[in-house]
């Protein structure tokens, strides 16, 4: 498809149009709106969810969701490590299709690896996990209330790994099309089937977190089966027949180039995350279950930020692999003012309003006071977050694997050392601000890699594009 082709009646309006051609406000509606709404949806559920479990008034089941949620982020890194990867990937050659339409033949193998090797990982990881489940809990960081509730609940999730590994998969590769809409829809579709079997699960039949996992696993299978046929249905490129199935470094190399980052940030994120819930369970059930619902409350906006950063990957992706400079410059600088107009007027509506959202989920004086400093610190630390989410997205993006993994690294080298000297220091206060000392910290290294990888990125700029090479390498 040429670019002059794009302009036709026909092609004026298609996933396709938004990613090459499309004015950049429709553009940016058109892909980070969507996300964004599934996005808020999903952390409002989260929020409900900690509610039905809450209203089972037993604290340990609450914390074992919060021991429970670090193996989540390990399996979405599992899924995003070939759904990052490969929607990158198939982005830029969409764009860089434009000029050499032979790319286009390259998707199918690079959809069907991305698909099975998130199926297959997920198959590993999870036989893994059941087989050390004792060792695993522990290493979660359950105490020994905590211990039941949590088994019960990591087991049922480890069941669903595949499935959950695929799911985070297949969403990555509909948006890498520009489908954001049908993203959305998979996602809401997912939580809303969430909804259901909660009440069923949990309400209705006395399954407690067991039900809450079953429910997850479940929705996600609703998820799958949804884009999985509209992929069969209406996209011209992706396939997800096995047959297409490849080792060939031509495209290992550039799925794991970018997606080992994914996994490195969520290996890194459990870590902190099992030395936040060693740390702050010495201080009672109490700062750990209101670091549950705090977090959880801090999302909402989070994951609108994150419908921005996420939203727009695949638009950078596409003007990166075809070439096209202006566009990729203008899509940043109108995702940056997204980012800055939501992470200061939600952080501010958030956090005049915190008392009050908290008194929702708890009742009892001291577990409001903490959580409302542990949400005054998350809703800073989601500013930094906003911006550094942006800066990894274009790095992702470009298939810069060094600077990509470095940002998805520095978070955990740094924040190991600063909360455990934040805790020596000042207590649980300490714990409490560390994520937001390390947020900052992290932004200002993408800053400054961001600044240094400028002249690398024209020249790949230059390559997609070779009737522009001259002019690109000269401004560089």
């Amino acid at each position: 498809m040429t670019t002059d082709s794009l302009a036709k009646p026909d092609i004026v309006g298609t996933n396709r149009w938004y990613l090459s051609a499309a004015p950049m406000t429709r553009a940016l509606v058109h892909l980070c709106v969507p996300m964004a709404a599934a996005m808020v949806v999903g952390a409002i559920y989260n929020v409900i969810n900690a509610g039905f479990i809450g209203s089972l008034h037993d604290s340990s089941l609450l914390a074992a969701v919060t021991f429970g949620t670090p193996l989540l982020g390990l399996v979405m890194a599992i899924g995003s490590v070939f759904g990052v990867g490969g929607g990158a990937l198939i982005s830029r050659l969409l764009g860089a299709a434009e000029n050499e339409p032979a790319k286009a033949g390259e998707i199918k193998h690079v959809s069907s690896f991305a698909v099975w090797g998130a199926v297959i990982a997920g198959v590993v990881f999870g036989g893994l996990g059941l087989v050390l489940l004792d060792p695993l809990v522990s290493l979660l960081g359950a105490d020994a209330s905590a211990v039941p509730a949590t088994t019960d609940f990591v087991t049922v999730l480890l069941i669903f790994v595949p499935v959950l590994a695929a799911a985070f998969c297949l969403e990555q590769l509909v948006r890498a099309e520009g489908a954001a809409r049908q993203a959305m829809i998979g996602l809401i579709a997912s939580t809303i089937a969430s909804l259901v079997f909660d009440v069923l699960f949990i309400l209705v039949l006395p399954w407690g977190v067991a039900g809450a996992a079953l429910s997850t696993g479940l929705a996600n299978l609703i998820s799958v089966a949804y884009w999985a046929y509209w992929l069969h249905k209406n996209s011209e490129h992706v396939s997800l027949a096995p047959r297409w199935f490849t080792l060939s470094p031509a495209v290992l190399k550039p799925v794991f180039g970018v997606g080992v980052g994914e996994l490195l940030q969520a290996a890194f994120l459990i870590v902190t995350s099992l030395v936040l819930n060693n740390l702050a369970a010495g201080y009672g059930d109490g700062p750990l279950a209101a670091m549950g619902v705090a977090v959880r409350i801090a999302q909402v906006p989070e994951f609108l930020v994150m419908g921005v950063t996420i939203g727009v990957l695949p638009l950078l992706a596409y003007a990166y692999g075809k070439g096209d400079r202006a566009r990729l410059m203008a899509a940043l600088r109108a995702s940056t003012i997204a980012v800055g107009a939501i992470v200061f007027t939600f952080a501010a509506g958030v956090f005049l309003f915190r008392e009050q959202v908290l008194s929702i989920f708890a009742n009892d004086r001291d577990v409001l006071t903490i959580g409302a400093t542990i949400l005054t610190a998350q809703l800073v630390a989601m500013i930094a977050n906003g911006f550094a989410g942006l800066i990894t997205s274009l790095f992702q993006a470009a298939g810069r694997a060094t600077p990509a993994i470095v940002m998805s690294m520095s978070q955990g080298v740094l924040f190991i050392p600063i909360v455990l000297l934040g805790n020596l220091w000042f207590g649980l206060p300490g714990i409490i601000w560390a994520l937001t000392v390390t947020e900052g910290i992290v932004f200002l290294v993408g800053l400054v890699m961001w600044l240094a990888s400028r002249n690398s990125i024209d020249r790949g700029l230059a390559e997609g594009s070779p009737e522009r090479a001259e002019e690109v390498l000269a401004e560089a």
